[in-house]
């Protein structure tokens, strides 16, 4: 699986492509973002997975992502735990409401073949105004699951975990179990998980594009089980085939960055993988 790097990391950012320097200092600026992702340049909703900061508060992380350009989010419970109440689910959203974000989903979410846990997940992402729920059911909880979600009207998002997940290590597996239920059922496809199994992500997109319903982009240092996080971009998977494939598919929903190293600092990481991705699109327009 080959990498495609027209340039280094640091020349790329050098360039300015995305100035590194200018995204830490605020928000990137409407005309910027406009030129990052050059003129008539395929749309996507980049955003983040708030998981990637996860030691740090919901009101830093809004401003992390505010200062990384980026407008979209999914909330991990660490940010807006299960327990609270409707009115504090109310408050959440419209904070990230007013941080100038879109709130695409919360997860993920793992639930039992408990029916009230089950309710319980649903009434906390449609009170926290959560179009998607990003999950890990029990298998012999689908059934439920998909009543529920034709109850709340709310798309499941099921998460692969790759090597040593026994449930769903691949989308593939997933895609299996959904495929004729209601189409509310989807895929959460977990880019670096897919990799490490060593699958090819343009073909599992492919299959599985008419269940994707969230997608967590990430790059890895190697395609097999050993591999581990790096910023998007300096790992073996080809990003400019990934986003081609997702574009090419009109892709509508949420592309959340999940960057998983430097978990006490990866602001840093954040902003190489986000100006990467956006310099990418930008060659695609």
């Amino acid at each position: 699986m080959k990498h495609f790097a027209p340039v280094s990391r640091r020349n790329f950012l050098n360039l300015g492509l995305i100035g590194g320097t200018a995204l830490l200092a605020g928000p990137l600026p409407v005309a910027a973002a406009s030129r990052s992702r050059g003129s008539g340049s395929p749309a996507l909703k980049l955003g983040v997975a708030s998981y990637t900061f996860r030691k740090f508060t919901l009101d830093q992380t809004l401003e992390m992502t505010r200062k990384a350009g980026l407008k979209y989010i999914t909330l991990k419970d660490m940010h807006l735990p299960m327990k609270t109440t409707a009115a504090e689910r109310a408050a959440v959203r419209e904070k990230v409401q007013a941080a100038g974000i879109t709130l695409m989903g919360g997860g993920v979410i793992y639930l039992n073949n408990d029916e009230q846990q089950i309710r319980d997940s649903f009434v906390y992402v449609k009170e926290a105004g959560m179009p998607v729920m990003v999950c890990c059911p029990a298998p012999d909880a689908l059934d439920t699951v998909e009543r529920m979600a034709r109850e709340f009207d709310i798309l499941i998002a099921i998460h692969n975990h790759g090597p040593g997940d026994q449930r769903y290590p691949s989308p593939l597996d997933i895609l299996e179990l959904v495929r004729k239920r209601d189409r509310r059922m989807g895929i959460c496809m977990d880019l670096g998980h897919t990799v490490r199994l060593g699958q090819d992500p343009v073909q599992v997109i492919r299959k599985c594009a008419e269940r994707l319903h969230d997608f967590h982009i990430k790059d890895v240092t190697q395609a097999d089980a050993k591999g581990g996080p790096v910023p998007v971009g300096r790992g073996v998977i080809d990003i400019p085939a990934v986003l081609r494939a997702l574009v090419g598919m009109r892709f509508p929903y949420h592309v959340a960055l999940e960057y998983e190293a430097e978990g006490d600092a990866p602001l840093m990481g954040v902003v190489e993988s986000v100006a990467y991705i956006r310099g990418v699109l930008a060659g695609l327009g």
